[in-house]
């Protein structure tokens, strides 16, 4: 009689690099349960600090990325991983970092800079040929006034490292380009940047209907997922989304001009493998490529993608991750759409009605509100956050855009001014 213990195949193991405030932790966590994997979480935690997170937790400081590196690569030498993400733009270059050092396939470290860069990605896409704007860089100890005379207009301000459009100002006239800078100076300093080595990025504005795209790298070729339109304009002074419907409503022809564009400023840059996330700008020119980003779509908007066999985002990009095969990667059939709820003015939320009314819309297939009561509420440019998000399916694109819409007409915010807080001495 075989009396030895039966050989069991460890599951593979997978490092997620995220801070606590991500909304993307959960979505990729449910797909390694369902891909059997373990999962070690790199939680973004001040030098000191414990954390409880489950089910393994390593906690990292991810502004000392030399530091964090070296503990990823002891943790492995007893705990071997098969792929290191992480689950937004918070940990992309330290991810790229941790396997080069681990050996494991990845973009390379300088590609993930460039995809965090605005300054580099621009200064690539040009050398590569790609369609982008004309672009100047300055230091953020330039005198506002100079510089305003000698850009062209309109024009837009970037930070050079802020994701989301935090930050991003346009201007149409000197006065409001002074305006702007000051602006966009207090939230860069407010970030923690240092004046004298920190500069920002003066676009000019491109004019057009706007798409995202989300896509899957291999190799460097490009797969679409998924084509977002957004419908409402983003003209400025400020750049907040708020719509996103697929499949999109443009010309086949307008689409592989898409696809290209995306593919070719993804080479530029440095991007080979897995997801990709880019912005761009159509107008009778074509496609214009605004940014790329080497992660998946932000926010909750990846729930509305579905492919193959009911197969979500995330797990199709922890396949991806670890080699294994994948399955079809078309979406399903009908059309599909996020809004991600602007905020309309900062203060207090102390409540929200007419949710269940909004959620009795037709298409509509939920309505999440991310936004905790009592907290403040700030909105772009300075702002980070939605006040939460509606999702829908159905039929057709346009249907989908019209349910949203309803859907968010039927929402009504309780946001409070905020009081200042007095210094009082109490005799």
């Amino acid at each position: 009689m075989n009396t030895q213990p039966l050989h069991r195949e460890e599951p593979q193991r997978i490092l997620l690099l995220m801070t606590p405030a991500t909304y993307r932790g959960g979505a990729f966590m449910s797909a390694a349960r369902r891909l059997g994997l373990e999962v070690v979480i790199g939680l973004d935690t001040p030098p000191g600090l414990t954390t409880s997170q489950s089910p393994v937790s390593l906690p990292l400081d991810f502004k000392a990325p030399e530091e964090a590196v070296q503990r990823i690569v002891s943790f492995a030498r007893a705990r071997p991983l098969q792929a290191v993400l992480s689950v937004d733009d918070s940990a992309v270059e330290l991810a790229s970092l941790a396997c080069a050092a681990l050996g494991l396939p990845c973009n390379s470290p300088a590609a993930a800079e460039a995809a965090r860069d605005k300054y580099l990605m621009r200064q690539r896409m040009a050398a590569g040929g790609v369609p982008c704007p004309v672009f100047r860089h300055f230091p953020l100890t330039a005198d506002p006034a100079a510089v305003a005379r000698t850009v062209s207009y309109p024009c837009v301000l970037k930070p050079l490292r802020l994701s989301g459009s935090r930050g991003v100002i346009r201007a149409n006239t000197p006065e409001e380009f002074v305006r702007a800078f000051y602006r966009l100076k207090r939230i860069v300093l407010a970030e923690g940047f240092d004046e004298a080595t920190t500069g920002f990025l003066v676009e000019d504005f491109i004019p057009g209907f706007e798409v995202a795209l989300e896509g899957l790298l291999t190799a460097g070729h490009l797969q679409v997922l998924a084509l977002f339109d957004k419908p409402d304009p983003l003209d400025g002074p400020f750049f907040e989304e708020t719509i996103y419907v697929t499949p999109s409503r443009l010309p086949a022809a307008v689409q592989e001009a898409i696809r290209a564009c995306v593919e070719r400023a993804a080479a530029s840059i440095g991007l080979r493998e897995g997801p990709a996330h880019a912005e761009l700008r159509i107008n009778d020119q074509g496609p214009w490529m605004l940014e790329i980003a080497g992660r998946s779509i932000g926010g909750l908007c990846s729930t509305i993608l579905e492919f193959g066999a009911g197969m979500c985002l995330e797990e199709l990009i922890l396949r991806h991750a670890l080699g294994r095969r994948l399955p079809t990667l078309e979406r399903r059939p009908e059309a599909a759409g996020v809004m991600m709820i602007p905020i309309p003015r900062a203060g207090l939320l102390k409540g929200v009605q007419g949710i269940e009314e909004a959620k009795q819309v037709p298409l509509i297939t939920g309505v999440e509100i991310t936004a905790p009561l009592n907290n403040p509420l700030v909105p772009l440019p300075e702002g980070a956050s939605y006040l939460g998000f509606i999702f829908a399916r159905g039929e057709a694109p346009a249907a989908v855009e019209e349910a949203l819409r309803a859907a968010h007409r039927c929402l009504r915010f309780d946001i409070r001014r905020e009081l200042p807080v007095l210094n009082t001495v109490l005799t």
